[in-house]
């Protein structure tokens, strides 16, 4: 299984860090966002890398490199300016489909797992590939790996019953939703974008929404750490807590 790191956003909220630093580049923890995304997913045996890139792209090449050192292979989509999360992805399916031709409809069915390149997430990427195995039967478009909702996202995005995501408006017995947040992390399947022209912009959740009005996206909630690095404050909470961590590690 292939998986995609997104990391072609501007990072607006994190300036001035993001002038001079692409967002996924920025330290926590001693290491970069992305660099705890890819010791992870190679843990788990996910080493065949895409990444995305845009603002001050070049950094993360020269940073990261081919992914040797990391233990895997890593290949980069560029984009003169971000396509938002479809489009990079669309843009990015000859990388991660590279055996089946683009469009075809019929060779490209393998699942890729995606990543947001600006999150801290303790998700046990292993739990990848059944989810992938399980997708790829089903015929579902996509799995999301959803979170409680943070303070500063309160009402969520989507809502799960039964490792379904369900539309807003679906109720369960007793009159409520179970709503969460959508983390970042999913799977997908290559022909939800592959009607999308490489090198436009789309963003995701319209397509999403599309799929769960047709009940093809399952779903399942992650009760462990999840940080959106969305501003520099909650870097700066992040960086503290996995120093404290590390720390505490070092000296049991």
């Amino acid at each position: 299984m292939m998986a995609m790191i997104l990391a072609a956003g501007r990072g607006e909220r994190m300036r001035p860090l993001t002038d001079r630093i692409p967002k996924p580049l920025l330290e926590a923890g001693g290491k970069p966002l992305i660099v705890w995304h890819i010791e992870r997913l190679v843990k788990a045996g996910i080493t065949e890398l895409v990444i995305n890139h845009a603002h001050l792209g070049a950094q993360i090449e020269q940073r990261l490199g081919d992914g040797s050192r990391f233990g895997a292979q890593i290949q980069y989509s560029a984009e003169s300016s971000a396509l938002e999360t479809a489009g990079g992805i669309a843009n990015a399916l000859p990388l991660l489909c590279p055996s089946r031709p683009m469009g075809d409809g019929l060779g490209m069915r393998e699942p890729f797992a995606v990543i947001n390149g600006d999150i801290y997430c303790d998700y046990d990427f292993s739990l990848l590939h059944e989810r992938a195995n399980a997708l790829h039967a089903s015929g579902d478009m996509a799995h999301l790996v959803l979170v409680d909702n943070p303070a500063h996202h309160p009402k969520g995005d989507f809502c799960l019953q039964d490792s379904r995501v369900t539309p807003d408006s679906y109720l369960l017995p007793d009159n409520s939703c179970l709503q969460l947040t959508f983390s970042g992390i999913g799977l997908y399947h290559p022909s939800l974008f592959s009607h999308i022209p490489r090198g436009s912009v789309a963003p995701l959740a319209p397509l999403l929404r599309a799929q769960i009005a047709q009940g093809k996206i399952s779903g399942e909630r992650h009760a462990g750490v999840w940080v959106d690095v969305g501003t520099p404050q909650r870097l700066a909470e992040l960086d503290a807590q996995l120093t404290n961590l590390l720390h505490k590690a070092t000296h049991v």
